[in-house]
């Protein structure tokens, strides 16, 4: 079917009756401004549904007041161009006062212990924010299978509790986090770096990869895998601040104090420049035979 841009909730719940006749419905949430790591998962919910559809939408509700919201890049007709390409089929592009109509929302998905961590320890408003425009739109999309990048990997963890303790339907599905060549895991805001910058970012892969390293060794305690975190990152002059290292339960995302397991979450956000980057990596024990 030819691609049609959908700007009302109305008009989307329409046509999504009308495409659900061919199939399933998969279903990739973005913020705009996309890269190859979106495409991956748009190219993922092609090969496993007979309908595609997108959303792009830069939601107000995960910034906080000193946040980035209003200089958030956006490109909405390269976008819309790039799914076009990818197959998709419905592009859902809402206005912010469609989505949080008047009077002034008043009912939030608050996410509890999962989101106190890590992300949600530096913007403490920010998962509550992600946690309630993604079941509104799920809850306009009605899709089979919903797809998330494991890029942001406690954004997925949030999620898939969210999912499991609501009732969501639909699957979903967490796909492999896509990199630069130099190891830089792709995201919107890798656009305000400096080209001085841009050469420091890939320290941050480079930590996570030392922790996958020593665990590859056989060096299972998370202290040491945290210790080996941060000297690498300290080690890059433009690393401005660490926010956290981590060694977590993936899907607890509590913080691991012994031995980590094979399948546990290795993850930072630092800052560099003014550009906050943050990455993780499942980590794989010898035992496992990853790489």
């Amino acid at each position: 079917m030819p691609l049609r841009v959908i700007t009302t909730i109305a008009e989307f719940r329409r046509a999504r009756e009308d495409a659900r006749a061919a199939g399933t419905l998969g279903f990739v949430p973005t913020m705009g401004y996309l890269h190859a790591g979106h495409i991956s998962l748009v190219d993922r919910a092609r090969a496993e549904n007979a309908v595609v559809a997108a959303s792009i939408f830069v939601n107000p509700a995960q910034f906080a007041p000193n946040e980035d919201f209003g200089a958030y890049p956006r490109d909405p007709e390269r976008d819309v161009a790039l799914l076009e390409a990818a197959g998709c089929d419905l592009v859902f592009h809402p206005s912010p006062e469609e989505m949080y109509p008047p009077p002034e929302q008043d009912v939030y998905v608050t996410p509890g212990d999962i989101a106190a961590r890590l992300e949600g320890a530096a913007r403490p408003l920010f998962f509550r924010g992600v946690a309630t425009v993604v079941l509104k739109l799920l809850n306009i999309v009605q899709p089979d299978r919903f797809y998330f990048g494991q890029k942001d990997g406690q954004q997925a963890a949030v999620i898939r509790r969210m999912a499991h303790d609501l009732n969501v339907p639909g699957a979903l599905v967490v796909c492999p986090t896509v990199r630069e060549p130099d190891g830089l895991a792709m995201a919107s805001r890798n656009v305000y770096l400096s080209a001085e910058e841009r050469r420091a970012a890939p320290v941050v892969h480079r930590a996570l990869t030392a922790a996958q390293q020593l665990c590859h060794s056989g060096e299972a305690r998370a202290d040491r895998l945290r210790e080996a975190m941060r000297d690498t990152l300290q080690a890059e002059p433009l690393v401005a601040s660490i926010d956290y290292v981590s060694v977590a339960d993936a899907l607890t995302l509590r913080e691991i104090e012994g031995a980590a397991a094979d399948g546990a979450m290795a993850s930072t956000a630092v800052l560099i420049g003014r550009t906050r980057l943050l990455d993780n990596v499942i980590l794989t024990r010898p035992e496992a035979g990853g790489e």
